[in-house]
């Protein structure tokens, strides 16, 4: 199944569930959001976001830059997600402060750069999944001891680390890849795996391998800071 989305490239990667707040305030956007708020009540209200593969959020005026694009072009990755928009606060300088939420994930088909003043897109819908997933029920569990462990690494506050995570499994791999501190090409990936299983299994690989890197610097006998610094000349 498909559809035709308004679509908003971003240096980030959405997943379903969580929450996105974004300022709005090139001109382009902005007419999105008015487009988006002046929709008949009950119709949708979504957009897509999909990272930049390359390019800038931000139109610049001038030449090509370094990845050769024209000013204001940019390369996107296949999959995204919608943002629901939840909450409008008109600025006085004419932009917005918005809240969305992510709600389902999708594929570029065909990109159209000249029907309105910000992208569309024709998109695929992925699919999701539906019913008890015994595999994905055991490794649910094995992510969340092994994610509660990686929070205690990076959190000082033991106290924030007793926080309850969700049980259902696609909305638990979801929080993890949005949440733990991976690499936008990580998440990526992550928010591109159709099966749960799938993505809580490739999880399970990056928390061990962050949370071997963070054990190996703590491990370290020198101040980090003193790693910092440019290396002795030989």
């Amino acid at each position: 199944m498909s559809a035709r989305l308004p679509v908003f490239p971003l240096g980030t990667v959405l997943f379903p569930g969580l929450v996105l707040p974004l300022h709005i305030f090139e001109e382009r956007y902005r007419a999105l959001v008015r487009h988006l708020v002046a929709l008949p009540e009950g119709a949708p209200r979504e957009f897509g976001v999909v990272a930049i593969r390359a390019g800038w959020e931000v139109a610049p005026a001038g030449p090509p830059g370094r990845f050769g694009l024209t000013a204001g072009e940019v390369t996107l990755h296949e999959v995204g997600c919608t943002a629901e928009l939840r909450q409008v606060t008109e600025l006085a300088d004419g932009g917005f402060d918005i809240v969305t939420v992510g709600r389902r994930r999708f594929r570029l088909a065909e990109v159209d750069h000249a029907a309105e003043p910000y992208l569309t897109a024709e998109v695929q819908w992925l699919p999701e999944p539906g019913g008890p997933d015994e595999v994905a029920d055991l490794l649910a569990a094995r992510v969340i001891s092994v994610f509660r462990q990686y929070l205690g690494l990076i959190r000082p506050d033991q106290q924030e680390i007793s926080e309850q995570l969700p049980e259902d499994p696609t909305v638990l791999s979801h929080l993890v890849a949005a949440t733990a501190a991976l690499t936008v090409d990580d998440r990526q990936r992550l928010l591109a795996i159709d099966d749960t299983a799938a993505r809580l299994r490739a999880e399970l690989r990056l928390l061990n391998r962050e949370t071997a890197l963070l054990r190996q610097v703590r491990a370290v006998p020198v101040p980090l800071s003193e790693l910092a610094g440019l290396p002795a000349p030989n």
